[in-house]
């Protein structure tokens, strides 16, 4: 009896040695989708460590695309049938990259009557595409170059002075921009025009976008 122990626990060992070697991710789940074991690589999956996994819904770490499909096999479950099932899956990679692919489950169990356990495996399909860019939101020129003044830190008096407007023709400008966008201040303004594409990011001074009909044409248009 101590042998045959002694050769379960060398057994238990060496597949949990192939388990941690596979480059599969795998997991082991209770019959609820609570991880009990996962290997590095799918550790990896979600840029933690096996030991911070364990407990994790796996569920909530890779989010399913059909919801129907998880509820037909929960009921499977329950009525303990033992086929393989594969939900379609969506999850956060490290480095904030969202990945697509299918998590593939097993029951297994030493017996038929015992509630089985899964054997889940993870097969990534590929990456989302990053969100397209926002397309930029309509400004005349004047306005955009108002809007870049205004992000360097300019007042109304040093934007009147730069482009030539008298203060009121600037402030002309920021009010039909703070009604178009319902922006209820300036540090809201610049913070809309970068957002829809109106200044270009990561350019300092701040650099107001220039429409692709406008560029090669010289001048900034017309002035108040």
């Amino acid at each position: 009896m101590d042998l045959r122990r002694a050769d379960a626990v060398v057994w238990r060992n060496r597949a949990l040695l192939v388990f941690d070697r596979v480059s599969v991710p795998v997991a082991v789940c209770d019959v609820y989708g609570k991880v009990v074991l996962a290997n590095p690589a799918m550790a990896a999956e979600c840029g933690t460590t096996p030991g911070r996994l364990r407990g994790r819904d796996v569920l909530e770490l890779f989010r399913p695309q059909e919801t129907g499909q998880v509820e037909r096999i929960a009921e499977a479950l329950r009525l303990r049938h033992r086929s393989r099932y594969q939900v379609s899956v969506r999850w956060q990679a490290p480095g904030g990259v969202e990945r697509f692919g299918e998590l593939t489950a097993d029951p297994v169990s030493d017996s038929v009557d015992e509630t089985p356990s899964l054997l889940v495996m993870l097969r990534v399909r590929g990456e989302c595409g990053p969100p397209p860019t926002p397309d930029p939101a309509p400004v005349t020129p004047v306005e955009g170059q108002v809007l870049a003044l205004l992000a360097g830190g300019a007042d109304t008096a040093a934007a009147a002075r730069e482009l030539g407007l008298s203060k009121d023709g600037v402030t002309y400008h920021l009010r039909r921009l703070s009604a178009r966008w319902g922006a209820a201040n300036r540090t809201e303004l610049v913070a809309r025009a970068y957002a829809s594409g109106v200044l270009v990011p990561g350019v300092w001074p701040p650099e107001a976008r220039v429409p692709e009909g406008e560029q090669g044409r010289g001048g900034a248009g017309h002035r108040c």
